[in-house]
């Protein structure tokens, strides 16, 4: 197996089973009042693995055209800073119970999206493509998560715990 495709893999994979292990749907998180347009939380876990294996195939892509232009470090790049943004989100959200703190740092893991679907194009449009359905939920999960900080603020109380 080639290093792109077992880089993808564990990328995908860390992040699929990172963000799921960090995203404890307990009483807390129960009880915050959601918008009635939040889907169903058994949809998060399918959406997020096609999300990822597509960005995953959308690095595979990629990687011969920016090898052949000595660009597999910002390729590579692009995908590290994503990852850290990404799973940056669920402890914020989840562990530490913060959603109004999740929301500042949305908009930094949303651009890291953006710069996927810019500079993916670079080398194939397909994988620019491919990217979108991720720019689109990382969009929509912001809405939400604004939605959620907006129908229960403050928090960071004691009896939010």
């Amino acid at each position: 197996m080639s290093f792109p495709v077992i880089f993808a893999i564990a990328w995908a994979v860390i992040l699929g089973i990172g963000g799921g292990l960090l995203t404890k749907i307990g009483p807390w998180y129960r009880n915050l009042d959601k918008p009635g347009w939040q889907p169903p939380d058994w949809l998060f876990g399918p959406a997020w693995t096609l999300i990822l294996g597509l960005a995953a195939w959308a690095f595979v892509l990629c990687w011969d055209t920016a090898a052949t232009q000595g660009e597999e470090g910002l390729l590579i790049g692009l995908y590290l800073a994503n990852g850290v943004l990404h799973f940056a989100w669920s402890p914020l959200f989840f562990a530490m119970k913060r959603p109004d703190w999740a929301l500042v740092e949305v908009p930094f893991l949303w651009l890291s999206v953006l710069a996927l679907v810019v500079m993916l194009r670079e080398w194939s449009g397909l994988a620019s493509l491919l990217i979108l359905p991720y720019l689109l939920w990382v969009g929509f999960a912001a809405v939400l998560n604004w939605k959620i900080v907006q129908l229960n603020r403050p928090f960071g109380r004691a009896s939010t715990s």
